[in-house]
């Protein structure tokens, strides 16, 4: 097996891990919300990264991923941008409808793309961008149905997408300028975020559902899941960070709605949810959309081995050179002191005269 075969396997494997647990925790956590009523979505996030800092020191503790300590300030500022852009997503579907609160999350790809370009440099063909585009209207056309707009679920909204596209591009910068893994990477950072949604979380839970999460009646039956969901919440979270550094933010929100589609399909077959002609027609023009960044990708990473030969090629090619140049550099530096050792001689010549 070749190298680029294990790196292809593992992004695949990363993706697959990542859409498989993030369709299993919605699941989890819609029997949570919708049936036994537990509504504290941001305070159960907290616990879900609590369980994740524990299940990987203890990882840690086995060697079975090495502790690399890097910039404090970094990862505690990632942390908490982290921690307020999931408490800002929550407060954008608490203040908006559904449907607008579908659009600022299709935001986000076209956000982190304009991020990207401004502030990275980087630039995206424009196959990819068509893709793009068709995928969100695809994914626009299967889940947005109202939008009902108001200044504060825009703001927050608004606030929701920049400080989202911010920490996945973060997410990504990090690992490769520090050179760290997801695994280490999140281990860090994961504290941090824990605590600033532990701060917010009984707050923000209570301004949105009008209840206490500590009075909850907290039954076996709740208990069970929750447990469920933490432990479900392992494995996306490690899968996000590790999607996000084989990949980038743009491919993690396009794998995001894959997620979204699935969960519709799923919840038509297995719960009988109501499902349209508008549905079926939306996921087909998203799926097409993802199918065609998947190629356009491809063919972009196969080019990219050829630029790096030609540039490879080109390196030696200057380095062949270089020596002739020094050569004849050392041929004009010998006749130079040849002619200063003349011109000294002469001189004594001269003075002896």
């Amino acid at each position: 097996m070749t190298e680029s075969t294990g790196i292809h396997l593992g992004t695949l494997g990363a993706l697959s891990l990542s859409v498989i647990s993030s369709v299993a925790i919605v699941i989890c956590n819609k029997a949570l919300i919708s049936t036994l009523g537990f509504c504290f979505a941001t305070t159960l996030t907290s616990w879900h990264l609590l369980v994740t800092f524990c299940s990987l020191h203890v990882a840690q503790w086995l060697s079975l991923f090495e502790h690399k300590p890097f910039d404090s300030r970094t990862v505690m500022g990632f942390g908490i941008l982290n921690g307020i852009s999931i408490g800002l997503l929550n407060l954008s579907l608490g203040f908006n409808s559904v449907g607008f609160y579908q659009m600022t999350k299709l935001a986000i790809i076209p956000c982190t793309v304009l991020l990207e370009t401004v502030f990275l440099r980087k630039r995206f063909s424009r196959s990819v961008q068509m893709s793009l585009m068709l995928l969100l209207l695809g994914v626009g056309i299967a889940t947005v149905t109202d939008l009902q707009l108001n200044v504060l679920g825009s703001v927050l909204s608004l606030l929701a997408i920049v400080t989202t596209c911010v920490a996945q591009i973060m997410t990504n910068t990090i690992q490769k300028r520090f050179k760290v893994s997801s695994t280490q990477l999140l281990y860090q950072s994961c504290p941090y975020q824990a605590s600033t949604l532990f701060l917010i979380g009984p707050f923000l839970d209570g301004a949105l559902t009008q209840q206490n999460v500590f009075a909850f009646d907290y039954t076996l039956k709740v208990l069970f899941f929750i447990t469920l969901s933490c432990l479900i919440s392992v494995s996306v979270n490690f899968s996000t960070f590790l999607v996000i550094g084989k990949t980038s933010p743009v491919t993690y929100q396009v794998l995001g709605h894959l997620k979204t589609c699935l969960v519709l399909a799923f919840g038509y077959i297995l719960l009988k949810n109501p499902f349209s002609w508008r549905n079926i027609c939306g996921i087909a023009v998203a799926v097409v959309g993802m199918a065609a960044y998947s190629y356009a990708c491809i063919i972009e990473s196969q080019h990219k081995p050829a630029e790096t030969a030609n540039q490879s090629t080109q390196g030696m090619k200057d380095q062949e050179l270089d020596p002739l140049l020094a050569a004849e550099a050392g041929v004009n530096s010998k006749l130079t002191e040849e002619n200063d050792s003349l011109w000294n001689k002469a001189g004594l010549e001269r003075k002896t005269l």
